[in-house]
């Protein structure tokens, strides 16, 4: 599954993630925010160290963007464990991950990105794998088939996904944890911006740390891009500080609101209220009228706009609310609007 370019808000891009590595906290004390999520991890590895066994397999669930690789890597760190790497649509045969797993040492932990989207046959020889530490593999085929047991080393597998109801109820009860992660708020956000400013050797006042944080839809990833748009244009200027008006200019330059909402957000939110009447809309509606998939619509826009009041799911569809005509400045009396015109709220 493709999802088409957001730009800077695009909570799916990765590709200036090889830049900002270095920005990632490596241990539980450093990383900003997700304080729940922290305490129960803090518990389960200091207990997994004290018996020395390994840490149970874990999920780690939330929207993308909010830094689940992250906190695997950072688990991995406190565990003292290497972790290797993959994710569910590169795993196409049961052999992919049958090669994985036989090349794991004691301890290690394995980190599947998109859990959810495993082939389900690649799915099912991961149940003996987590339980008993056991894989089956069928050598030849029809009558003359045969089951072979294959023993593992023990490990960890976390598992991160954007949509934990689409786990198969087999595989998530092998999960010791399910950890969800939410949204940020601004001040864990400002904090991290601080923190990624000083790494990249610029400085920001307070003021327009938080401003650029209510900008970032609650979002590390988005929030550390932004930063890198906001520094480049301070140091086109010359300037050694990022101060509240280079925030503003920088914003207005890209169309982001003060909700954080690009053009395709309000795009989305114009559709629903004017082409439907403000809803309910089906999603496959509302991406055959956008001219884009729905599991776009479903995973990079909608859990931010849900989140945040603009949008209502029900049965029969999406709802446009209050806040959503408000922010776009239209009344419920809308047909003689015109759909794609600016409205920046």
């Amino acid at each position: 599954m493709e999802f088409e370019d957001k730009g800077l808000l695009n909570p799916l891009d990765k590709q200036d993630e090889v830049n900002i590595v270095n920005l990632r906290p490596k241990f539980l004390n450093e990383y900003i925010g997700q304080n729940t999520i922290k305490r129960k991890l803090n518990v389960a590895i200091d207990a997994a160290k004290l018996r020395k066994e390994n840490l149970d397999h874990t999920i780690l669930a939330g929207p993308p963007g909010l830094g689940k690789t992250t906190m695997a890597n950072v688990i991995a760190n406190e565990m003292g464990s290497n972790i290797q790497i993959t994710s569910g649509p590169v795993l196409e045969r049961a052999g992919d991950l049958a090669a994985i797993l036989t090349n794991l040492s004691t301890g290690d932990i394995l980190f599947i990105d998109e859990i959810h989207r495993l082939n389900r046959s690649v799915e099912e020889i991961l149940y003996s794998a987590m339980e008993d530490f056991q894989l089956d593999i069928m050598i030849g085929k029809g009558p003359s088939a045969r089951s072979i047991r294959v023993d593992l080393q023990p490990f960890t597998l976390i598992g991160a996904t954007t949509r934990l109801g689409l786990l198969a109820s087999p595989l998530r009860s092998r999960f010791g944890l399910i950890l969800e992660m939410d949204f940020y708020p601004a001040d864990d956000l400002k904090e991290i911006i601080v923190r990624s400013a000083d790494l990249l050797d610029i400085k920001i006042n307070d003021d327009a740390a938080l401003l650029l944080a209510q900008r970032s839809r609650g979002t590390p990833r988005i929030a550390n891009r932004l930063l890198k748009r906001v520094r480049d244009f301070v140091q086109v200027k010359e300037k050694d500080t990022i101060d509240i008006e280079h925030v503003e200019e920088t914003m207005k330059l890209y169309e982001i609101d003060h909700f954080g909402l690009d053009e395709m957000d309000r795009k989305i939110l114009k559709t629903v209220i004017i082409n439907y009447k403000g809803g309910p809309v089906g999603i496959n509606a509302l991406g055959s009228s956008l001219g884009i998939e729905s599991d776009t619509i479903s995973e990079v826009y909608e859990p931010y706009l849900l989140q945040n009041g603009f949008l209502i799911r029900t049965h029969r569809g999406r709802l446009a609310t209050d806040k959503a005509y408000k922010h776009l400045k239209l009344s419920q009396n809308h047909k003689d609007l015109n759909l794609w015109g600016d409205s920046n709220g």
